[in-house]
This record gives C-alpha cells, structure tokens and sequence, in this order.
C-alpha cells in the first residue's frame, strides 16, 4: 500500500523545478545517505527535487532521511513495492523540467548534474541521457548498449557468454568507442537515466510487468521508436557501487532477470523467439545445478556450491513465466 509523502521542502518553487531526482530504496541506509549527501553537495545553482521511495525498509533509512535531509520529499511505503514501480510512484509525484532515476548507491562527481541538465537544454532531439559511471575502484562500469538481438540473448549474462563472437559482444557492449566519448546508443542502465518531462508524457511510466531489470532497455526502446536520441555523456561522472540491495535475494535475483529479458524479448522480438529462449535458460539452469553438484563432489567450496544449487532451483521451481 502506498503512503503520502510525509514531508516536503517549503524552499521549493515548482514553477522552476531543473531536476527531480527519484532514488527507491530498500534497505541501505548508509549508502542513501552518502547518495543524498553528494546530490546536495554537488547541486550547483540547480533547483532540485529529490524524491525517495522507500520500499519498507526494515533499517533506520526513514529516520536517517527525516533527520538528516529534511528538504528531501520521502514516500514511505508500507510494502516492498520493487524498484519499478517505485519509480513510477516517484515519476507520479515528480514536477521537475528533467527526471532522474538514480539507483541509491550511487555518488555523485564534481557537476555531472550540472553538466547533464546544460547538455539535455542545448540538445533538444535527446531525450535520454546516461552518465560516465565508475566501480567503487575508480575503474570503468559499463552503462551504455546497443540493442540485443534475439541471438545474443543466447550468449550474454549465460554461461555460454565467454564462447560468443566478440565482435557480437563489442558491439552490445559499445567497446568501439573510448570510455569518455559522448555518443548516441541504443539505451543506458538505470542507476542513472536521465529524462525529459516530455518522454514521460509521451510514453508513460515504465512498464511495471518488470519487476526489476530491463525495465531501463524497455523504456529506451519506447523512447527512442517514439523518435528520441538517447546519449551517453562521458564528460559526466558517477560513481555506481552496485547490487547493493539485489545482493540480498539471491534466487529472485536470478528470477526476476530472467523473467524480464524474456519479457522484453516478448514484447519486442514475438512470442517464438521468447519461448525458445525460455526453453534455453531452463536448460541452462539443469545443466548448471549438475555442474555445480559435482565440484561439491570433488570437495570444491562445498558452502558456496550448495547456496548455487539452492538458488538454481529456485528459478527453476518458478517456471521463468513469459508475460
């Protein structure tokens, strides 16, 4: 069930609103805080909004918000109402010229708000934008694609991935240009997506049949048939310390991506390819809970094997739906 806002910045103009910024959280209140900080701190003369949906958290992540960012917007929810549709909950409430869904284990660099408000004002055919995002280490972390075709969603995140043509890979993955390039791709991930008013008005909300994952490539691909660009600013610097909360549900981790690439590739590739692709993972998941049973056989990690396994066959109870 969903709650009000429970509190409101009286300093804000909504007539004048740059950027709304929709983190949903569950669960990690000390990298919200750290996230919320480095928004704050990096602003520059933009008027903000930031809105954070909480997804029942069981930590202090609404006492932390409360006491410590009070002209922060907080929706406390009573259930844990997953990442996409708590962001539509958050686009519903946003009033900001840009939106920005931000994934709460993120930090912010130097003016990449700054810079990605100035570059999305002076390109008025993009409609989305993703930054240059790093590891927790400084090294690269790959956000920008290309489309998937229906062959490579047979290779990549699969077991199959280290056999696929790396000229394949490459050109999904956009290893042709240099990591600080700015270039137009397919779609960005959505630790940091930003967006027009106008995208939304246009195509909706995300599609909430995804519960996480892909929910990003499937809102690009809307935007970019409806006629948008969608850009990769390598100037713009984040930093993505990632999983944080998926890291705590393993098995429906595994489910929930699965279901959504065959989702996508349902709603956007026909019924026979996601079917078939089905089929595959399944297979693939038999032939991993085998392999995974006899290195703990032969003595290997015997904890960690046994975790895989259990996971495994969650996914493979679940049936993997095509919706």
């Amino acid at each position: 069930m969903e709650t009000q806002p429970s509190h409101t910045s009286s300093n804000i103009d909504l007539s004048v609103i740059d950027l709304s910024i929709i983190i949903v959280s569950w669960n990690v209140s000390a990298l919200l805080h750290t996230c919320l900080n480095t928004i704050y701190a990096n602003a520059g003369k933009l008027q903000l909004e930031v809105i954070v949906v909480d997804s029942a958290s069981s930590d202090d992540t609404v006492m932390m918000i409360q006491h410590n960012y009070p002209q922060a917007i907080l929706s406390a929810q009573s259930e844990n109402v997953g990442f996409t549709r708590g962001n539509n909950i958050g686009l519903k409430m946003a009033q900001g010229r840009y939106l920005l869904f931000l994934n709460p284990d993120t930090e912010i660099i130097g003016d990449a708000l700054v810079q990605m408000v100035a570059y999305m004002d002076a390109h008025s055919h993009v409609g989305i934008l993703g930054p240059h995002t790093l590891n927790t280490d400084g090294t690269y972390q790959s956000v920008r694609r290309r489309f998937p075709t229906v062959r490579l969603a047979f290779f990549e995140s699969t077991w199959l991935q280290p056999y696929a043509p790396k000229k394949m890979l490459d050109h999904f993955y956009v290893n042709d240009a240099p990591e600080n390039a700015t270039l137009p791709v397919d779609w960005v991930q959505g630790s940091a997506l930003m967006t027009r008013r106008e995208i939304y008005t246009q195509i909706g909300g995300l599609d909430e049949g995804y519960i996480m994952f892909s929910e990003e490539l499937d809102w690009c691909k809307r935007a970019k048939d409806a006629g948008w660009d969608v850009v990769y600013l390598g100037s713009a610097y984040i930093t993505h310390h990632g999983g944080k909360s998926t890291e705590q549900v393993t098995a429906r981790k595994h489910i929930h991506f699965q279901e959504s690439k065959l989702r996508y590739f349902r709603k956007h590739h026909g019924k026979i390819a996601a079917s078939l692709l089905r089929l595959f993972l399944l297979i693939s998941y038999i032939f991993q809970i085998g392999l995974e049973s006899g290195k703990s056989l032969l003595g290997s990690k015997r904890t960690l094997r046994r975790e895989r396994i259990r996971a495994y066959w969650q996914v493979l109870r679940s049936g993997l739906k095509v919706s």
